[in-house]
């Protein structure tokens, strides 16, 4: 019989999955390890992804996971649901032919839309191929002049759109900036050592690291991060196997990395300063347990999928947080969403200088009412 679970409990399990508590089966202190851990960590906006990055290797500096970056331990693509992510390279290819083949179902609608053909989609794959054909990097930037000197229009979203296209083929992938600019590579050359599973391997995979780096979650919560149909989240969790367990929250049975089955449900209490694209709410459809509905709107302002950055304090998110970086400091600026008192609001900015740190920078504190 499956194990009953409160609220707090299931938090706490959560926040144990997200690495954002020491875990007791796992202390990685490699960016290759965090995403190896996750499988795909959100990062369209890259500053984000560095500091959930940075967030779950204690002591690291900016620098550290740039450098880790540009040492190919992870890299950013397009692998599920149209949205970039970090993910081990070695395994880039086949999420791509799983999960992100299914964003490309709907890519001839938008191509009609931006006013591109076929034709010119895959014309920019070749000429994109071509290009970085040899170990080359081009900037954004570079990677579009290219394609207008090859005839292809990139006015608009269109160069955008190929750019992605390129990249969800498995043709092209995100490398590391090069200062403020973002670049591309082949993937192939990028990460040349791709590993081989066989469809029902790789739903495995996945069930597997979503729940363990999201657990305790339904099967629709990985449908729902994935991409995939709820036929074949439902099928990868099955041949997950005994990597897995299940619980009830509520009532509602949910999926748990077999290791935190029977680990002691400790209070939380600890503070945590988060990007606003971090697993930590993305990686979810149904956000209750971490968020308070009367708080969304300030989380996600019109919601329009651009999340703020958050302050938790006991799993929960009780404030956000902006910065603004200067040559000699980082001013952070934090809204509480629920009365702190003073003991609570120093334990905010001991959390939010770790971040500081993580930039290498002292900070100032800005709290707004």
């Amino acid at each position: 019989m499956p194990a009953d679970l409160s609220a707090a409990e299931a938090l706490a399990l959560r926040m144990t999955s997200l690495l954002l508590r020491p875990h007791p089966g796992t202390q990685p202190g490699t960016v290759a390890e965090v995403v190896e851990w996750f499988g795909a960590m959100q990062a369209q906006d890259l500053a984000s992804g560095l500091w959930s990055l940075g967030a779950r290797l204690p002591g690291s500096r900016l620098t550290d996971v740039q450098e880790a970056l540009e040492r190919r331990e992870a890299l950013r693509t397009w692998p599920m649901r149209g949205t970039v992510h970090l993910v081990p390279p070695a395994d880039a290819r086949w999420m791509l032919e799983v999960t992100g083949v299914r964003s490309l179902a709907g890519a001839a609608t938008r191509r009609a839309q931006l006013g591109l053909t076929d034709v010119d989609a895959d014309r920019a794959v070749d000429v994109l191929g071509a290009a970085l054909t040899g170990g080359g990097r081009l900037t954004r930037s570079q990677c579009l002049a290219t394609l207008r000197e090859a005839g292809l229009g990139t006015d608009g979203q269109r160069g955008y759109h190929l750019l992605w296209f390129a990249s969800v083929r498995g043709v092209t992938c995100v490398a590391p900036n090069v200062g403020t600019e973002q670049t591309f590579a082949l993937l192939d050359e990028w990460a040349p050592a791709p590993r081989q599973l066989d469809r029902d391997e790789a739903l495995a995979v996945l069930a597997h690291r979503y729940v363990r780096g999201h657990g305790p979650v339904t099967d629709r919560e990985f449908a729902g991060w994935t991409g995939l149909t709820l036929t074949d989240a439902r099928r990868g969790l099955t041949a997950a196997g005994d990597a897995l367990s299940t619980v009830r929250v509520d009532g509602q049975p949910m999926y748990v990395d077999v290791a935190l089955a029977d680990t002691p449900r400790t209070p939380l209490d600890e503070v945590r300063a988060l990007p606003g694209f971090d697993e930590y709410l993305l990686g979810y459809r149904d956000r209750t347990l971490m968020l308070d509905p009367a708080h969304q709107a300030a989380v996600v302002p019109g919601n329009n999928g651009i999340f703020q950055a958050t302050v938790v304090h006991a799993g929960r998110v009780v404030g956000v947080w902006k910065r603004r970086i200067g040559r000699s400091t980082v001013t952070v600026t934090i809204q509480p969403l629920t009365p702190l008192t003073a003991p609570a609001r120093t334990r905010v900015e001991h959390a939010l200088g770790r971040y500081a740190d993580f930039l290498g920078l002292p900070p100032r504190f800005e709290w707004q009412a």
